[in-house]
């Protein structure tokens, strides 16, 4: 049974009858551009096939009525928005709170996934824009796809109190498939390319996770403004690697090697969506190793279990390039690999990391996927 089906039989189950429609908001994998979104930088990822589906129908006074398979159900009244203690639903809650509830109406929606909960694939962007476009949907607003994005990420930043950057919710909610798109943080410039055909995107889950609010990543972030204050700039986007090279005794190691990696990533991703659109997935493959390295040993936000998958991945006959994608510190690493060559390598993999780790390894290979969708099949919303 796949989400979508499951989402519409809790549907039946709960609330009976029918949905009036289906919406689809997919996961992402970032394939270079790590911890350079809050620092006004920039990424270059994709959307993914893994989604997660609602199936809803509007209702007639002002409650929003919640069911979720493996999840406690919830409702709430638009007239009464306040920060709870309803676990996934908070996210429900907080997109009509940063929309603004006035012009909204109730609804009844059943909610099902399939991206890997707290594996750095953004189920929780993906849950803020599902929700977002359900709200449009049954109160007959039209959809406004960066603006929805940039109503996700305040859920994210003032009401589940995690300070991330854009580029999940930016992802989710514009992408375009086949394509990663380069996406300037700041500006929110839009830069899609075509990924080649004969090239997988494999997603290499560790079996690992890590809760980000309250934990590394806000240090991690924390030292990112830290830097840039201290260098008189807006965010760390602003700084050359010469500039950040001259603050050396000025400022702590650990903040001036955070911050290198931030300004050496956003060069890597500019080299690498430019490598993308010329065909050049070697070199995409050869930065992304790069990118690795840097988020390991200057950012420190990966892990053993992380570091494992990739010098696995990297050793693998038809792997052009491997990296941890995601906030880090537990969850996903992603890899290129040709695509003649990608049966033998999720066979390799698995087997090879489960050999010499505690945990299981999930593999999934993925192509560039739509951004958020409504009806059953997912057609684009014009």
């Amino acid at each position: 049974m796949t989400s979508s089906e499951a989402a519409v039989g809790l549907f039946r189950a709960r609330f009976g009858g029918e949905p009036e429609f289906i919406v689809r908001s997919p996961g992402r994998v970032n394939l270079i551009g790590e911890h350079t979104d809050y620092n006004d930088g920039f990424v270059l990822p994709m959307a993914i096939e893994q989604s997660t589906w609602v199936a809803l129908r509007s209702s007639d006074d002002r409650t929003v009525r919640l069911s979720s398979i493996g999840h406690p159900d919830a409702e709430f009244d638009l007239d009464a928005l306040t920060r709870g203690n309803d676990g996934w639903a908070e996210y429900v809650k907080g997109i009509a709170w940063a929309i603004g509830a006035e012009p909204l109406r109730g609804w009844e929606g059943a909610f099902a996934t399939s991206i890997p909960i707290g594996a750095g694939l953004s189920s929780s962007a993906a849950l803020g824009i599902a929700s977002a476009l359900a709200f449009t949907v049954v109160s007959g607003e039209p959809w406004r796809p960066v603006e929805a994005a940039l109503a996700a990420q305040r859920v994210e930043n003032d009401w589940m109190g995690l300070g991330s950057g854009i580029m999940d919710q930016l992802i989710i909610a514009t992408a375009k498939a086949g394509h990663a798109t380069l996406i300037d943080c700041r500006s929110l410039d839009l830069a899609p390319t075509a990924l080649p055909d004969d090239m997988d995107v494999v997603i290499l889950d560790t079996g690992t996770r890590r809760q980000l609010v309250g934990s590394e990543y806000d240090d991690r972030r924390n030292a990112c403004e830290r830097v840039a204050k201290a260098a008189h700039v807006v965010a760390l986007r602003d700084l050359s690697i010469v500039d950040l090279e001259a603050m050396t005794g000025k400022i702590s190691d650990d903040d001036l090697r955070r911050a290198r990696h931030v300004v050496t990533e956003n060069a890597r991703t500019i080299e690498a969506a430019a490598a993308l659109d010329t065909g050049d997935v070697r070199k995409i493959g050869e930065l992304m190793d790069d990118a690795h390295r840097s988020i390991r040993d200057d950012f420190e936000a990966s892990s053993s279990a992380l570091d494992l998958m990739v010098e696995i991945a990297s050793d693998l006959e038809g792997c052009l390039g491997a990296r941890m994608t995601g906030g880090g510190f537990g969850g996903c690493a992603v890899a290129l690999v040709r695509g003649e060559k990608t049966a033998r390598f999720v066979e390799e993999i698995t087997r090879r990391y489960e050999a010499v780790s505690d945990n299981e390894a999930k593999v999934y290979v993925t192509r560039a996927a739509a951004g958020a969708s409504i009806d059953s099949i997912g057609d684009p919303i014009e």
